[in-house]
């Protein structure tokens, strides 16, 4: 160790227990909530990202592309608040668009104030006073933007929403930003200190659950099973979420903070528009969860798309349960085929745990939150730097590493460097071979488990010192 310049007593410190590597969570306040609402095309997610300060909210110059209530963290003034993007309210909607219409009304009703998007630059449609009617008769205090006033031109067009009914219309541009700060300023003085319902979060914060699979494989029924309530707009036309949607769910007597995530379609170099940022807020949402739930349709053979996105959960490095969706319409020959596909598709990740349900039915929905716990304490675990030397020096002894180059590789020390996930370093007199290494990761996890959790191992070949002259 020497050797390699560094200290041995540093590395066991760092693995029997220290904070070195890993996060911590902070107790987060619960911060008031915004609900923005209007009718289609309005601009809101466009005033949503100029409110919050980045792009986060999905924007295309189409219709209804938010669909569901998106939860994002604001900032203003030293005061946090949640803001939360709607899809467009129309009150005599039907099908989807009526799905995406209960959305904002459930926002409105959730919320601590509500902020109105109006298009200036059209005035008030029979659809924005209706949707003040609503307003008026709430108890939450509520706001008036009148969006895509860019120059001086359109101010005074805005005095005409004053017979809304709903106060003064604040002019702002959420494309450049004008009145922004202004309209902040309000909110903040129609915002509580605190919010109305608390909400089921407890100390520490809830763990952090994405949603992911292709699309139209049930990922919003699946949310709105385990809620208990309509949290996702479901439809049968694929790709009805674009954003991520958060949630607090309580299952099995444990509060969870389930995002639901768009399907991923095409790769992310080949996707356009829409879909684009989709996927990049897809990605996003799987960096910033702990563990991933992956949906794939059991009454399908498994698809390159389910592929995919397992990858791309192995990358990130996090906790993984792979959850068979629409169990209710698999016959025998379809569990079969089903084994065959799992041995041959599925094979590198036999580690994680699997569970068959029905976001229809309800079928074994509630074994999904054990299979979280588990995955989550694999993803978590750490074993002290002695028991696994003495481990490692058994498996050696009893199977050393291939010959290389006319040389045995020698193991000389090993330490788990960090947890999430559980990542452990090899110091060696040799490079080590893939298949080894993948012989020792299964030896690792037959004797402490990791199940439902990725682990990595990596080598550090001692470099020779250069005899001096």
């Amino acid at each position: 160790m020497a050797e390699l310049g560094l200290d041995p007593d540093e590395f066991v410190a760092a693995a029997d227990g220290s904070p070195e590597g890993e996060t911590d969570y902070e107790e987060v306040p619960p911060t008031p909530v915004l609900a923005v609402v209007g009718r289609p095309n309005v601009g809101k997610s466009t005033l949503v990202n100029r409110l919050i300060g980045r792009r986060e909210a999905v924007v295309q110059d189409i219709p209804g592309v938010t669909r569901d209530r998106i939860a994002y963290d604001a900032l203003w003034n030293g005061r946090r608040f949640t803001l939360v993007d709607t899809g467009g309210w129309e009150p005599d909607a039907k099908g989807l668009q009526a799905a995406v219409a209960a959305q904002a009304e459930m926002a409105m009703q959730t919320a601590d104030a509500v902020l109105l998007v109006v298009d200036a630059s059209v005035g008030a449609t029979a659809t924005d006073q209706a949707v003040a009617r609503v307003l008026r008769r709430s108890e939450q205090p509520v706001l008036l933007a009148a969006t895509k006033v860019d120059d001086d031109r359109l101010v005074s067009d805005t005095a005409s929403l004053w017979r809304l009914g709903l106060g003064e219309p604040h002019p702002v541009s959420g494309l450049h930003g004008r009145g922004s700060g202004d309209l902040l300023d309000a909110v903040l003085e129609a915002l509580p200190e605190t919010p109305r319902d608390l909400g089921l979060a407890g100390p520490g914060g809830p763990r952090r659950v994405a949603l992911v699979g292709k699309p139209n494989v049930g990922k919003s029924s699946l949310l709105n099973r385990v809620s208990g309530e309509v949290r996702s707009v479901v439809h049968d036309v694929a790709g009805t979420t674009v954003d991520p949607v958060d949630s607090l769910v309580e299952l099995d007597g444990e509060v969870w903070r389930f995002v639901d995530t768009a399907g991923l379609r095409k790769r992310v170099q080949t996707a356009s528009g829409m879909e684009y940022y989709a996927s990049l807020r897809t990605r996003a949402a799987i960096e910033a969860a702990e563990v991933a739930v992956v949906l794939i349709d059991a009454s399908e053979p498994i698809a390159e798309q389910d592929q995919r996105v397992i990858s791309m959960v192995e990358e990130a490095g996090r906790a993984l349960v792979l959850v068979f969706n629409k169990w209710d319409l698999v016959d025998e020959d379809r569990r079969i085929a089903m084994k065959r596909e799992l041995e041959r598709d599925l094979v590198r990740v036999q580690w994680a745990e699997r569970v068959n349900v029905s976001a229809l039915t309800g079928r074994s929905v509630t074994k999904i939150a054990p299979t979280l716990r588990t995955a989550l304490e694999s993803w978590d675990k750490r074993i002290p730097t002695g028991r696994l030397n003495g481990w490692l020096a058994d498996v050696i002894a009893a199977t050393p590493p291939p010959v290389r180059g006319g040389k045995q590789p020698k193991v000389l020390f090993a330490t788990q460097a960090q947890t999430r996930p559980p990542t452990f370093v090899l110091f060696t007199s040799g490079f080590l071979e893939a298949g080894y290494r993948r012989f020792l990761e299964r030896r690792l996890r037959e004797e402490f488990g990791f199940t439902g959790s990725p682990v990595r191992i990596n080598v550090r070949v001692r470099e020779k010192r250069s005899k001096k002259s």
